[in-house]
């Protein structure tokens, strides 16, 4: 039977309007065999409990005394909240930094997952965190407390005030959450013994970057693979701003064109710019960018007349793009690559760019997907690096000819070796 090894826990919280139920996580926490560390960012009142950290010491930590954060509590509440996020954070990275804390949770109403969530994802990525409120399931919320960070969210459906056998339940199961995850996890040191390369795909690309993967393995290089709906590509970015990878093979740009006409999968204004401010040899293609996703939007749909349109379901509605759509986002495109400071190569299959672009497929415009690659000639500094391939890309014989470009410009790269493991992890 393995040994489990007693681990620090935080809990942030506002004793202030929560009680019996936050001392109820701190119990069943060490009666789990690990060491609760409780941080109250109170803001209203002076909380009936004193935590391990106390409201008053979170305060300083943000750099204002309790009493104007009480006082700012009640005329301008952000500016409250900021200073005790500011705080919690101060203090839960002093925890990981002495190696006291090996995973977070949160409890408590909107505030509190505000104010937990904020300090979850600033973070190492690995570390165990857990948010426990019954605003977690809400719409609108959800984006703002996860973003693109690796964060539990549990749905206690009650609120968190007065304990009752329901609440209980809820409470019981979100520490057992945090407990095996603490228990389990492999932490925050993450390292890769190969070079570890960024990967993009979703389902118009899948088949082909399952075959490049495997590619990649073979020649000695770790794929970590992410989904481009947006939120993933948008997290492929800060992890290379992170320091994470040491090349790309960006086979879904679309996120790009996605962000300048507003379509469900945005991965914000940052796109390529990453690995382009960090140097990382690069392979990109252009997957996505033939399609605009409209699902669920009626007043989208409404605007794209007689355009080519792929129904997957209600949700998932792709929308072909204009040849003048594509220039546009071939200038962006073009922009940020000569920003570059690695080397790269653009891969045009001339035979389509997705499971949809291809010969026959729903989408298939070959005028559009013309316009873009020579708009894309023009605007780069190097014409050189594009490269028109003979293929569609929904081909295994063209994840071979990605492969062998990304290795070459690979190969190419001045960039200095680097320790590749997630920086300043506490864990």
């Amino acid at each position: 039977m393995a040994i489990k090894l007693r681990k620090g826990i935080a809990i942030i919280c506002n004793l202030d309007t929560r009680g019996e139920d936050i001392l109820l996580v701190r119990e069943l926490i060490r009666g789990r065999g690990h060491e609760p560390v409780l941080i109250d960012f109170s803001m209203e009142a002076p909380p009936p409990v004193e935590g391990d950290f106390t409201c008053e010491e979170v305060a300083l930590r943000g750099g204002l005394p309790i009493d104007t954060v009480r006082s700012l509590y009640k005329h301008k509440r952000e500016a409250a909240t900021s200073n005790q996020t500011a705080g919690v954070f101060a203090i839960v990275a002093e925890l990981l930094a002495q190696r006291r804390v090996h995973g977070v949770i949160g409890i408590g109403g909107a505030t509190s997952a505000l104010v937990a969530t904020s300090v979850m994802q600033r973070l190492p990525f690995g570390l165990p965190k857990v948010m426990a409120s019954p605003v977690a399931a809400h719409p609108r919320y959800v984006g703002r407390f996860v973003g693109t960070r690796d964060i539990v969210l549990h749905n206690t459906v009650l609120d968190i005030v007065k304990m009752n056998p329901l609440l209980k339940a809820q409470i019981v199961n979100a520490v057992g959450a945090i407990c095996g995850m603490v228990e389990m996890t492999v932490g925050c040191d993450i390292r890769f013994e190969r070079p570890a390369i960024a990967v993009s795909s979703f389902g118009f690309a899948e088949m082909m970057v399952q075959t490049a993967v495997v590619m990649l393995e073979e020649a000695g290089f770790q794929p970590v693979v992410f989904h481009a709906q947006g939120i993933g590509d948008r997290a492929m970015e800060e992890m290379i701003s992170d320091g994470l990878f040491q090349g790309m093979l960006d086979f879904c740009t679309g996120g790009v064109i996605e962000n300048l006409y507003g379509g469900n999968r945005d991965p914000g204004p940052e796109r390529l710019a990453a690995a382009a401010r960090r140097g990382l040899p690069m392979a990109l293609t252009p997957c996505g960018l033939d399609m605009l996703s409209y699902g669920g939007r009626p007043e989208r749909l409404a605007t794209i007349g007689d355009r080519a349109r792929y129904v997957q379901d209600s949700m998932r509605v792709q929308v072909r793009t204009t040849a003048e759509e594509l220039q546009r986002a071939a200038d962006v495109i073009a922009e940020r690559l000569n920003a570059a400071r690695g080397p790269f190569v653009f891969l045009a299959p001339t035979k389509g760019w997705s499971s949809l672009d291809r010969d026959g497929g729903p989408m298939r415009d070959f005028a559009a997907d013309t316009a873009f690659v020579e708009r894309l000639k023009e605007g780069l500094l190097d014409k050189s690096a594009v490269k028109e391939v003979d293929l569609s890309l929904y081909t295994p014989e063209f994840a071979r000819a990605a492969v062998d470009e990304f290795i070459r410009v690979f190969e190419r790269s001045s960039a200095a070796p680097r320790d590749n493991r997630n920086e300043g992890s506490g864990s």
